[in-house]
C-alpha cells in the first residue's frame, strides 16, 4: 500500500447522508474510523434523560429460552454487519432511539479488534444481549425501546457482507477480464469464438452482459498478431458466457446492497464467481502444460485445489436453499480470496508464456504484437515482478500478484480504472446503449402517448384544474422520510454547489412543497411529468416513467375532493377506451383501525401495510395470504394469531355498500376512533358515487393498502381487466406518428419549387412536408408509411404549369393549375373539400 490510503473517516448521519460499499469495506477492514454526525448525536442524546415510562423501556432479562449462537463470521464480516446496523439506527425515522447503542457500536468499530466471536446474529435480542455483554453491560441495566428493537429485527445483517462483496466484485470483474485476455494471447487462441450477436434484447437480460464482455475483449485484443492460431479451445469460447453471468450477478448484488436487502437467492445460485475461478484454474493448467513439464509440475503441486472451490459452491447452494443468507454471503466472501489466488496463478503463467515466446522468436520472424489492451495489462503487471525466464520466479510472482489483486490496494484501483477507461473510451464497433430501466419511444408509440396525454389533459381541464410544473429534482431533505420503506428507492444526485438533491419520486410531494412555499389555501391542479425510482426493475417496470396527477388542495366538505378525484378517474378511463376495469377502494384510517383491533403495535402499522399491499400478487394462488403471513411473522415480528386475524379481514372485498354494512355490524370498528370515522366517510363517498352513476365500477377491497406516509384517507387504484387493450389493437388504424395533411412531392431536383409550394401551405396553416426525389415510388412510400392523406405532385417533364393532387385513400388524382392561390381555404381541388382552413 506504500503508506497511502484510499479511505478517510466516514461520518454517518446528517443531511443527505448515504453509506457506500467502499465506506463499509473501509470500516470493516479498519482502514477508516467511523463517527456519527454531530447534529444527529445531539438529537439522540436528548432521549438519554427520558424516563423508562416515556421511552416504554424494557429491562427484562432474556431468560433461558434464548440460547446464544456461535458467530461463524470473520472479524471483517462482523464489522461490516454492525456498520450496516449503525447506519440503520442513525437513519431510521423513530422517536425512541437513544444515543446509547449507536455510540457503543461506533466505539466498538473504532477498535482494531474485539471479541467478535461472541456476537450472536441469529436473533434481535440474541445480538443485543451478546453485544452489550461485549461492552460490559447487560439488558437488565441498559434495556431497549420498541424503536430500537424494531431496528434490530429489521436489520438484514447479510447486507453488510453484501456491501463487502459489492466493492470486491467491482474490482474482481476487471481483474478476471484482464487476466483472461492475457491468457488468450499466451495461448494464441482463436478469439473469433468470442463474437456474439450484438442486438441487446430485453431490458437487463443476461445477453446484454455477454455482448458487453465480447465487445470489451475485442478492444483488449485489438491489433494483436498472436491470437487466432489455436482453434477449438472451449475454455476461450466460454469466456463470454461465464464472465457475462459474473457481471450480471455482480450488478444484482450491487442492487441488493443499494436497497439494503438480504433476500437474494437469485444472485447466488448460479455461483458465477466460483465459475470464473474454476475456468481460470483450467486456463492456468493449459498454460502450465504448454510451458513445459517443470512449470506444469509446479502448478499441480502449488496451485490451490479446485475441489475446495467446488465444496464452497455446495455450501453456498445449501445455505441458499435453507434461506440462511448470512451464511450464503459469508461463503461467497470466503471464496473471493481463493478466486484471487487462482487468478494470480493464471496471470503469472500468462506473463511467463508471453515473455518466453518473445525471447524465442528469431530475428527473421515478425515482431510479436500484443493487443491494445493486453499490452497495457501485461506491462502494468510485469512492472511489479522480477523479469526473467526462470520458472522458479513463479514462486515469487504468484503471491505478489495475489496481494496486488486485493481490493484495498491503491495500485489495484489505479489498474482497474485504467483498464475500464481504455475499454469505455473505445467507440469503434460499440453501439450506444441506454441505462437499464429506461426506454426510447418510437414515433408510433409517441403518437399513442400524445393522444393519451391530450385526452388526460382534456378531462383534467373539464374539472377546472390548472397546469403546474415543478423541478425534476428536489432538495433531498424535502423527500426523505416521506415514503416509508420505499425511501430507499429515492434517486440521489451528486452534491452540486453545496446542495444535496434527489430526483423526484412522484409528483405529490413536490406539489405539497409548492403549496407550502406559496402559502396557497386552495388549488386544483394537474401535472404530467417524469418521475424516478432507484430500483432494479423487473419486466414491465422502469426507473423512469410518467405520472399524471390531479390534486385538490384546500378545505372542503367531507369527501368532496375524494368524490371528484374518483369521478375524474372513471371519466378518464372511459375516454381512453381501455376496456373493462374496476376501481378498488379502501380507507387508511379503516386499515389502521383494523390493525389496532387485531393487536398490531402502532410503530408497525406502516411496515405491515406494506406487506398487505403485496396480497394482490398472490391472489391466483391456492392460499393467497400464506406468503404474506410468513413475512409478517418471520420478518416483521407479529405472532401467528395476530397475522391470522389480519388475514380474516383483508381477504374481504365486494360491493361497497354491502360490505360497508357488514363492517358496521362489528362493534370493534365503530368503537375505534379511526375506523369509526373512516366508515362514516366511506358511506358519504359511496352515496356520492352512486348518485353520479359510476358506482358499478367500484369495489370495496380491504386488502388495498399503501405504505407511504402521506396516505391518510381514502385510497384507491384502478385495475384494467383486459391486458390487451383497445388502444393497442387500434393503434395502426387510429394513431399516426405525424399530423401532416399534405406531402409536396417534387419529382426532380427543383428545391426552389418545393420551398415555394410548401411555404404557401404553411402560410395557410396547413400541416405539410416536402420531398425532392426523381423516383415517384419514394414519394408514394413516404405518404403511405406516414399515412399522409394527400399528395401535391410536381412533375416538370409532364407539365410545366400544373400539379397533380392525389387522394391516398381513394387513389384518385386531379390536375390543377399552379397559379391557383391558397387563400383562407385550400383551393387545390380535393384539398378545398377536405381541409378548409378558415
Amino acid at each position: 500500500m506504500g503508506g497511502e490510503s484510499l479511505f478517510s473517516e466516514v461520518i454517518i448521519g446528517g443531511k443527505g447522508s448515504s453509506l457506500s460499499s467502499s465506506s463499509v469495506y473501509a470500516i470493516a477492514n479498519s482502514l477508516s474510523k467511523v463517527d456519527i454526525d454531530s447534529s444527529v448525536s445531539k438529537n439522540l442524546k436528548k432521549l438519554d434523560s427520558a424516563s423508562d415510562e416515556e421511552l416504554k423501556l424494557t429491562r427484562n432479562s432474556l431468560g433461558d429460552d434464548i440460547k446464544p449462537v456461535q458467530n461463524f463470521l470473520t472479524l471483517v464480516e462482523t464489522r461490516a454487519c454492525i456498520v450496516l446496523l449503525l447506519n440503520r439506527f442513525i437513519l431510521t425515522n423513530q422517536n425512541d432511539i437513544r444515543f446509547l447503542l449507536p455510540d457503543l457500536i461506533c466505539k466498538t468499530l473504532n477498535q482494531d479488534s474485539f471479541g467478535f466471536e461472541a456476537l450472536d446474529f441469529s436473533s434481535a435480542l440474541g445480538f443485543l444481549d451478546s453485544f452489550l455483554t461485549l461492552n460490559g453491560r447487560t439488558i437488565e441495566n441498559t434495556g431497549y425501546t420498541p424503536g430500537e428493537l424494531n431496528v434490530l429485527e429489521q436489520s438484514g445483517y447479510g447486507a453488510g457482507i453484501c456491501a463487502l462483496l459489492d466493492f470486491c466484485l467491482s474490482c474482481l470483474s476487471t481483474v478476471a477480464d484482464s487476466v483472461a485476455a492475457l491468457s488468450c494471447e499466451a495461448l494464441k487462441a482463436d478469439t473469433s469464438v468470442l463474437a456474439v450477436r450484438s442486438d441487446d434484447s430485453g431490458d437487463g437480460s443476461l445477453i446484454k452482459d455477454v455482448v458487453a464482455v465480447a465487445r470489451d475483449f475485442k478492444v483488449l485484443l485489438k491489433r494483436s498478431n498472436l491470437v487466432g492460431e489455436r482453434e477449438g479451445c472451449r475454455l476461450i469460447s466460454e469466456i463470454t458466457e461465464v464472465h457475462g453471468s459474473f457481471r450480471e450477478s455482480f450488478k444484482q448484488i450491487h442492487s441488493v446492497t443499494r436497497v439494503a436487502l438480504d433476500d437474494s437467492v437469485k444472485i447466488v445460485r448460479d455461483g458465477s464467481s466460483s465459475r470464473v475461478g474454476e475456468k481460470s484454474f483450467y486456463r492456468a493448467g493449459l498454460l502450465a502444460d504448454v510451458a513445459g513439464s517443470e512449470v506444469g509440475e509446479m502448478f499441480q503441486n502449488r496451485c490451490p485445489n479446485i475441489d475446495k472451490l467446488r465444496n464452497g459452491m455446495m455450501l453456498i447452494t445449501l445455505a441458499a436453499l435453507e434461506k440462511n443468507y448470512l451464511s450464503v454471503f459469508h461463503n461467497i466472501n470466503k471464496s473471493m480470496a481463493f478466486v484471487r489466488n487462482i487468478l494470480a496463478w493464471e496471470a503469472a503463467l500468462a506473463i511467463y508464456s508471453i515473455e518466453r515466446m518473445d525471447s524465442e522468436r528469431s530475428q527473421t520472424e515478425n515482431k510479436m504484437v500484443l493487443g491494445k489492451g493486453t499490452e497495457l495489462i501485461k506491462q502494468i503487471l510485469k512492472d511489479r515482478l522480477k523479469t526473467g525466464g526462470d520458472p522458479a520466479l513463479l514462486d515469487e510472482w504468484v503471491p505478489d500478484l495475489s496481494l496486488f489483486f486485493e481490493p484495498k490496494n491503491v495500485e489495484l484501483q489505479t489498474f482497474t480504472n485504467r483498464v475500464r477507461e481504455m475499454v469505455e473510451s473505445n467507440e469503434i464497433g460499440r453501439l450506444p446503449k441506454i441505462p437499464k430501466g429506461t426506454r426510447d419511444f418510437s414515433k408510433e408509440q409517441m403518437g399513442i402517448r400524445e393522444r393519451v396525454f391530450r385526452i388526460t389533459e382534456g378531462v383534467f381541464k373539464r374539472h377546472g384544474a390548472m397546469a403546474l410544473d415543478t423541478p425534476v429534482f428536489e432538495l433531498k431533505e424535502t423527500l426523505m422520510g416521506k415514503y416509508g420503506e420505499d425511501s430507499k428507492l429515492v434517486f440521489d444526485l451528486a452534491d452540486q454547489g453545496g446542495e444535496l438533491c434527489s430526483l423526484r419520486y412522484d409528483l405529490t410531494l413536490p406539489f405539497a412543497r409548492y403549496v407550502a412555499m406559496k402559502k396557497i389555501t386552495s388549488f386544483k391542479r394537474y401535472q404530467i411529468g417524469k418521475v424516478y425510482r432507484r430500483d432494479n426493475p423487473s419486466d414491465g417496470r422502469f426507473r423512469e416513467f410518467y405520472q399524471c396527477d390531479f390534486d385538490i388542495a384546500g378545505l372542503y366538505c367531507s369527501m368532496e375532493p375524494d368524490f371528484e378525484v374518483v369521478k375524474v378517474l372513471t371519466e378518464l378511463l372511459d375516454e381512453l377506451n381501455l376496456g373493462d376495469y374496476e376501481i378498488k377502494m379502501n380507507h387508511r384510517k379503516l386499515l389502521d383501525g383494523m390493525l389496532e383491533v387485531c393487536g398490531v403495535p402502532p410503530e408497525k402499522f406502516r411496515t405491515i401495510c406494506t406487506s398487505i399491499d403485496k396480497l394482490d400478487k398472490h391472489m391466483e394462488e391456492e392460499q393467497p395470504f400464506k406468503a404474506i403471513k410468513k413475512e409478517m411473522v418471520e420478518k416483521k415480528g407479529l405472532t401467528a394469531e395476530v397475522a391470522d386475524k389480519i388475514g380474516a379481514l383483508v381477504m374481504k372485498r365486494g360491493p361497497p355498500l354491502e360490505l360497508l354494512s357488514e363492517l358496521k355490524q362489528d362493534s370493534r370498528f365503530l368503537e375505534n376512533d379511526g375506523s369509526g370515522l373512516a366508515l362514516m366517510e366511506l358511506k358519504t363517498l359511496f352515496e356520492l358515487l352512486e348518485d353520479s352513476k359510476c358506482m358499478q365500477r367500484v369495489v370495496f377491497d380491504l386488502s388495498l393498502a399503501r405504505g407511504l406516509d402521506y396516505y391518510t384517507g381514502v385510497i384507491f387504484e384502478a385495475v384494467v381487466k383486459d391486458t390487451t387493450t383497445k388502444v393497442e389493437k387500434n393503434a395502426n388504424q387510429s394513431i399516426r406518428a405525424t399530423e401532416t395533411e399534405v406531402l409536396v412531392s417534387i419529382l426532380g431536383k427543383d428545391l426552389r419549387q418545393a420551398a415555394m409550394l410548401v411555404s404557401e401551405l404553411w402560410s395557410a396553416k396547413i400541416k405539410a412536408e416536402f420531398l425532392v426525389n426523381k423516383r415517384f415510388n419514394k414519394h408514394k412510400k413516404r405518404a403511405e408509411d406516414s399515412r399522409i392523406p394527400l399528395m401535391v405532385i410536381v412533375d416538370r417533364e409532364k407539365s410545366a404549369n400544373q400539379v397533380r393532387i392525389r387522394d391516398m385513400q381513394s387513389n384518385k388524382e386531379e390536375w390543377i393549375d399552379m397559379d391557383r392561390p391558397v387563400n383562407g381555404r385550400i383551393s387545390f381541388g380535393y384539398l378545398e373539400f377536405c381541409y378548409p382552413t378558415g
